[in-house]
């Protein structure tokens, strides 16, 4: 039999919303993760059938709670304790970033040109290496 209290910022931090259990808690502090659209605190208890909705760095979730997790196990084992009602649209939203998302790095093949092509613009442009 499982204990009956469970922390919120516990269950968010083992069902694998956040990486540690300090980034869930302070998510609850500043406003992050709402129930019924009100903040809730991270010492909230934790029931199934509540539905919360969490603003974490990569995108918002809404999920249920189908059951309560005391420890952080693995990831395939944790979304059995939850349900991702998360809109559809958020998740579109979240594709289109992820394919416009821009690293910084030029692209490959563009710039500078490669030595076999320096040659090969030099011998066009009638340059010849040994005059």
């Amino acid at each position: 039999m499982q204990k009956e209290k469970l922390r919120l910022d516990k269950y968010l931090w083992s069902i694998r919303l956040f990486k540690t259990r300090t980034l869930a808690a302070t998510a609850c502090d500043t406003g992050k993760v709402k129930q019924a659209g009100t903040s809730v605190k991270a010492a909230k208890n934790v029931s199934i059938g509540d539905e919360y909705e969490v603003k974490t760095e990569a995108k918002k979730w809404v999920i249920k709670v189908t059951g309560l997790l005391h420890n952080r196990v693995a990831y395939s084992e944790a979304i059995n304790y939850y349900i991702d009602l998360t809109p559809a649209e958020e998740i579109d939203r979240l594709q289109f970033q992820a394919a416009s998302f821009h690293t910084g790095k030029r692209p490959s093949k563009i710039g500078r040109p490669t030595k076999k092509q320096r040659r090969e613009l030099d011998e066009f442009q009638g340059e010849s290496e040994a005059d």
